[in-house]
């Protein structure tokens, strides 16, 4: 069954068409705020950006939503999950026009991290609640293709968010830290009407069951941290589903190593006459490339896995990024970096839904919800340290032959590895020959 087959059997659901409307509203107000955020640490023209404060900023993004998140569930399962989009994204509003009005008073930059953290924060509890409304609005037999469906339309819904965040930028009328605030009013204003498209469904229509709620908060902490030990041991003994989380952190790093890399590039060797809005729109483009190369990745991905195996895929995936990576990288000039982001996009992205599949099929039903927390962790704990690596290795403009050469070397260790998996995992008849789940999975 083709993906828009099976978009379209799903929106015959209403309540389906409705949680969908609130996702794309909501990440696309993520994916404009995430971008003003970037712009105004990374080209505001008051001050001289590092990568160190760009690790920074990722670190804020990133590792609350990361370390806290399993924890999120233990409230998430305790209140009304369309009461918690609809406050969640109110809250949201409240909290894009405070970093706006942060941003635009020119205030020290830990307080505008401070609102930005609280941001991140309450999005945990906005996407762990689309994600467990979803057995609400469909039925078990979509419901693989619907786990696999929606969060691939709300990565496509940042990324267009993302593209409005610079059109809304490059035709603001001011500049600077005036135009950085227009961008977050704009998040503001789409995060409201992400709250006020969440008033379309009831309000015990995405549970959870009143009867299921456990009754003690501390136990269910205590039985959340237990069970993501529990998890952690589980996967211990299951080498393919370790394997391919080892892998898709690799690529992971990597991603985020030239990802500063790319930002440092844009701000400084790519600003033309020394305007630090010069390099804007390159970087623009050079996310929007790999953002397509996100969705080409979700498109071939199910049909490739059949054909060579999960482990095989993801080899010739790191293969191939250790060929074009440096042969496209080590120039620094715009257009084949764009290329490369676009490359580096579909690799990444293909090792991850390789990955995906991989512990879908290896770790037991009942803790695959655990080990997909730990996955989640260890996901994006692997791109702030990248970041964090870059910052202590790159100069001020970007240019480091170390880290392309070094990223390279990286993929084809990483692809020499995955391509002996693969063939003694085919040998035991293991995990690296088995069908993906219906269409493409990404987070």
């Amino acid at each position: 069954m083709s993906v828009a087959r099976d978009l379209r059997t799903l929106l015959r659901f209403p309540d389906f068409r409705k949680l969908l409307a609130v996702r794309l509203l909501s990440q696309s107000a993520d994916g404009i705020y995430q971008i003003a955020l970037a712009a105004y640490v990374v080209f505001s023209p008051e001050k001289e950006t590092s990568p160190a404060a760009i690790a920074s900023a990722m670190a804020v993004l990133l590792l609350p939503y990361s370390l806290l998140g399993p924890f999120a569930g233990v409230l998430l399962d305790r209140w009304q999950r369309r009461q918690v989009l609809f406050f969640g994204n109110l809250l949201r509003t409240v909290l894009a026009t405070a970093t706006a009005a942060l941003v635009f008073g020119a205030v020290p930059e830990w307080l505008v991290f401070l609102s930005a953290l609280t941001v991140t924060a309450v999005n945990r509890f906005v996407l762990a609640g689309l994600s467990a409304a979803l057995p609400r609005v469909v039925d078990g037999e979509r419901l693989v293709v619907a786990n696999s469906l929606s969060p691939t339309a709300g990565t496509l819904a940042a990324t267009l968010g993302g593209g409005i965040a610079f059109a809304v930028r490059f035709l603001a009328p001011g500049a600077g830290r005036a135009a950085d605030a227009l961008v977050l009013l704009t998040a503001a204003a789409v995060y409201l009407l992400a709250g006020l498209a969440s008033l379309r469904m009831t309000k015990g229509l995405l549970g959870p069951d009143p009867a299921e709620v456990q009754p003690r908060i501390l136990a269910a902490v205590a039985s959340t941290a237990r069970g993501l030990l529990a998890g952690l041991v589980h996967l211990g003994g299951r080498p393919a589903a370790v394997y391919a989380l080892t892998a898709s952190a690799v690529m992971r790093f990597c991603y985020g190593a030239l990802t500063v890399t790319v930002l440092m590039l844009a701000r400084y060797a790519w600003n033309g006459s020394g305007d630090t809005d010069g390099g804007l729109p390159l970087l623009g483009i050079a996310l929007g490339l790999s953002g397509l190369g996100f969705f080409i990745a979700a498109v071939i991905t199910p049909s490739a896995v059949p054909r060579v195996g999960i482990f095989g895929w993801m080899a010739l995936c790191a293969g191939a990024a250790a060929v074009l990576e440096p042969a496209l990288g080590l120039s620094f000039r715009p257009v084949p970096i764009l290329l490369a982001a676009f490359v580096l996009g579909l690799v990444t992205q293909a090792g991850k839904i390789a990955t995906d599949t991989a512990v879908q099929t290896s770790v037991d039903d009942a803790f695959r919800g655990r080990v997909f927390s730990l996955y989640d962790m260890l996901y994006n704990v692997s791109y702030v340290g990248a970041a964090g690596v870059a910052a202590a290795m790159l100069p001020p403009d970007g240019r480091s032959a170390v880290i392309v050469i070094g990223v390279a070397v990286l993929y084809a260790l990483l692809a020499a590895a995955l391509f002996r998996v693969s063939r003694e995992t085919t040998l035991r008849g293991g995990a690296n020959r088995v069908s993906p789940p219906a269409g493409p999975t990404t987070s």
